[in-house]
């Protein structure tokens, strides 16, 4: 396995992170376990978690993905062996995590960081990321910025002061982002700077064959900033395995299951650029989930490279990617079809 280290710390992170928000609805608890038992002895140290999963995101299964792992942790014994990162949901709408609108503010951020800690039998999370913003902006799926005038958000400064007591208190080490953008993560580097508050380590965002939008605006403040992506969806939700090529249905499938659900990558770009990278990878004797997870693990501004998947077979398989090398000339091949239309799926 290949190590980075996270953001400016003294960590190192496997180049490979298990994700895990199918556990507790397409997943088992055993099913879970086996999944971090061969995750862990093929070196893989960094596990992602969320209090909303697992997914999709439901009243009677939020947070079964914590309790899994938590189970795990505790039958296992090796806590310390093993970063944990989990997150806290945004403004959602989603009433049922604490019987009142999700925000982030102090008294929610507080009984989330409880809530994670009680689930996962532990006494400190190692990474601790907003799952998404609390001000409205692109994210999940938006590209074109639509200002809207908000009287309500809450500050940013007053997100980090509340993390900073949870450090102190040491019931979180580091702090990271999820579905940010480039504004919002310089802003909450500036302010960290200027009130010599906690600082962001991470940006977990989506980065895929089918969506590069990373590339604009984050990439570099990920690698000069040393705040790197945590690429969730390598492989868009399976499009980039070829299992759904030529409209394919597999049985027990997210896409099969849940389809009108999760629409990013199944409208008529996503299937039409997904079945052109998975050709591109078969006319060169390759897979189309190693030559697309290879692609993300290649990428400077990548810390890790978040892989899930539903069974033993596929996770081997995944984990393995990280001994991938694009040639020079795929690469090229890669970025003739991504110029056709560079954000199929953002």
């Amino acid at each position: 396995m290949k190590y980075n280290y996270l953001g400016n710390t003294k960590i190192k992170v496997s180049l490979i992170c298990l994700g895990t928000m199918t556990w507790g609805e397409q997943n088992s608890e055993n099913e879970g376990f086996e999944q971090m038992d061969f995750a862990y002895n093929e070196g893989i140290n960094f596990f992602d978690t969320a209090e909303l999963y697992s997914v999709p995101p439901r009243k009677e299964t939020w947070g079964s993905t914590e309790k899994i792992i938590g189970n795990w942790l505790k039958s296992r014994k090796i806590r310390e062996k093993i970063v944990i990162a989990t997150k806290v949901v945004g403004r959602s709408g989603m009433k049922w995590f604490r019987n009142k609108e999700t925000r982030l503010n102090r008294e929610q951020i507080n009984e989330a960081i409880d809530g994670s800690l009680k689930r996962l039998q532990t006494d400190y999370i190692d990474l601790y990321q907003f799952h998404w913003p609390d001000r409205k902006s692109n994210f999940f799926g938006k590209l074109g910025y639509k200002h809207e005038d908000e009287k309500d958000f809450i500050e940013i400064k007053t997100q980090l002061e509340v993390l900073d007591e949870n450090i102190k208190k040491g019931k979180i080490r580091y702090i990271g982002l999820s579905n940010e953008t480039p504004w919002g993560l310089m802003k909450f580097l500036s302010i960290s700077e200027k009130y010599n508050l906690p600082r962001i380590v991470s940006v977990q965002n989506p980065y895929s064959l089918l969506n590069r939008s990373y590339e604009v605006g984050m990439a570099e403040i990920s690698i000069r900033e040393r705040c790197g992506l945590l690429a969730y969806s390598p492989l868009a939700f399976g499009m980039l395995t070829g299992k759904y090529d030529n409209g394919a249905k597999p049985d027990g499938a997210r896409l099969t299951l849940y389809a009108d659900m999760y629409t990013r990558y199944t409208k008529p770009k996503g299937l039409k650029y997904s079945e052109k990278f998975n050709d591109l990878a078969n006319n060169n004797n390759m897979t189309p989930s190693d030559m697309a997870l290879g692609f993300v693990n290649s990428q400077k501004f990548v810390t890790s490279n978040i892989i899930g998947a539903t069974n033993l077979k596929q996770l081997k398989s995944n984990v393995d990617s990280y001994k991938i090398e694009l040639s020079k000339d795929l690469i090229e091949e890669i970025d003739k079809i991504h110029d056709e239309n560079p954000y199929p799926c953002p």
